[in-house]
């Protein structure tokens, strides 16, 4: 069965030029021909910081993605943020993954915990992955 991939992150290869295939440093031209050698396309097209691109979302399908547009930075990070539509029907996975039971949430308990936090401290001069992790340790505080 073929599996559709999606691979998406900030890989800063600033040296490689997208539209030629080309890089300057060595760590780059290898980085390169991983990409080839596993058939994957980048599709980010406008470059984001100094001209360069440096966050990539690559995929081993042509026209599985669709929309591909940067929305802009996130917080404090001077990364942007990508935004893209998958253009295929996605099949339901079943996963071993456990996850919180929300059906027999008290939302009004998670509202008021997590309105007694005072987020613009919490998140301060955090990027994104930071802001996330902080979130997401305060949702699971609540969800004890």
């Amino acid at each position: 069965m073929f599996m559709y991939l999606v691979l998406m992150g900030d890989f800063n290869n600033p040296d490689i030029c997208w539209r030629d295939n080309t890089a300057g440093h060595k760590q780059s031209r290898r980085f390169l021909e991983c990409i080839d050698d596993n058939f994957l396309l980048q599709v980010i097209e406008e470059p984001m910081r100094r001209g360069a691109i440096l966050n990539l979302v690559l995929t081993n399908k042509e026209g599985l993605l669709g929309n591909v547009k940067l929305k802009g930075s996130l917080g404090c990070s001077d990364h942007e943020t990508v935004e893209f539509k998958i253009c295929r029907a996605a099949r339901r996975a079943h996963s071993k993954l456990t996850t919180l039971d929300l059906r027999r949430a008290d939302f009004g308990l998670f509202r008021d915990f997590l309105g007694r936090v005072p987020w613009d401290k919490a998140l301060e001069g955090r990027g994104a992955q930071e802001s996330w992790l902080v979130f997401k340790d305060h949702l699971l505080q609540a969800q004890e």
